[in-house]
């Protein structure tokens, strides 16, 4: 039995909006080196806590923490559509655990997953469906949000449950840092962008690929610098990061919803997956863990604090 943890931002403009060719290329090294830790690790299970963005999830019905016991890419930006190989036997297991464990856990026999999922597991594990994964979605834009404690919380649940199976097990988290991108709020959506965000599954090409636009045109000019999202905070960023590497609970459990918007972003919500994925990897190994920091990098032009992060059993 051993472990694996990756951290890795995703970022949906990959392709669409680049920052300069050195950039692009040594981002591309750090998720091609994480890429082959993978492949040498060759895990049997892969436990994947990721986000959406109004894409499988929406405000008819939206919980904070959910597992899916099968889950399809819907195919947004460059990512590929098409079902996850989801153990339906393990998953409903780990969904009795964690709710044995006193965590309010969702259910999902058909979930709907974006590139928060879908970028990870092209990128670092090769293709959707390579590894059997436990999808493991955090609400992290759709207001009012869980906690860090309730994160890690959730994590350690998982992370439990994964001791026991006894297998070669990777535990990712995906999310970006510090960023702020164009996700409208119920709270100040127009009718017709309340709908959606209510009800807006499956839309037609059409209309995924004109929001699509909207958020690459957001990111070029976000990328001139002359743009009312909330800038990136590599500072923010970096001091999370160091928690995580110190494995400092305490300080990690007192962050707080509000001060993580003012001084990240809305989005920055994002990083309950790394939390959880730590807490995951935590609980899995009795404490017995490294983490070592990968990569960051404030890349305007995919309106992200891009990081990696990597933990290995000590």
């Amino acid at each position: 039995m051993s472990f694996l943890l990756q951290c890795l931002s995703h970022t949906p403009l990959k392709g669409y909006v680049d920052p300069l060719p050195d950039v692009v290329d040594e981002a591309g090294r750090m998720v091609a080196t994480l890429r082959a830790e993978v492949e040498a690790f060759d895990p049997e299970i892969v436990f994947l806590f990721a986000p959406d963005h109004y894409n499988g999830f929406f405000l008819d019905a939206m919980p904070q923490l959910c597992i899916g016991t099968s889950a399809t890419s819907v195919g947004d930006y460059m990512t590929s559509p098409g079902p996850l190989d989801v153990p339906r036997d393990i998953a409903e297991a780990c969904a009795r655990h964690v709710v044995a464990a006193d965590i309010d856990l969702a259910i999902s026999y058909r979930m709907q997953v974006d590139h928060g999922f879908a970028q990870p597991l092209e990128e670092i594990c090769g293709s959707l469906a390579r590894y059997p994964v436990i999808p493991l979605f955090i609400n992290s834009v759709a207001p009012p949000v869980i906690s860090f404690r309730r994160a890690r919380q959730f994590g350690e649940a998982v992370g439990e449950f994964a001791r026991g199976l006894g297998k070669r097990t990777l535990i990712i988290g995906s999310g970006g840092l510090s960023h702020n991108p164009p996700v409208p709020q119920i709270a100040t959506a127009v009718p017709e962008v309340a709908e959606r965000l209510i009800a807006g599954r499956n839309p037609t090409p059409d209309a995924r690929a004109a929001r699509q636009q909207r958020t690459i045109d957001a990111a070029t000019v976000f990328a001139t610098g002359d743009s009312p999202l909330h800038p990136l905070n590599p500072q923010w960023d970096e001091a999370f990061m160091a928690n995580l590497a110190r494995q400092d609970w305490a300080a990690l459990d007192a962050y707080g919803n509000a001060a993580i918007t003012a001084a990240a972003g809305a989005s920055a919500h994002e990083v309950k997956t790394w939390v959880a994925a730590n807490a995951a990897m935590n609980a899995a190994t009795g404490g017995h863990y490294q983490v070592q920091s990968r990569y960051y990098r404030a890349i305007p032009e995919w309106i992200a604090g891009f990081a990696a992060l990597t933990g290995v059993t000590a």
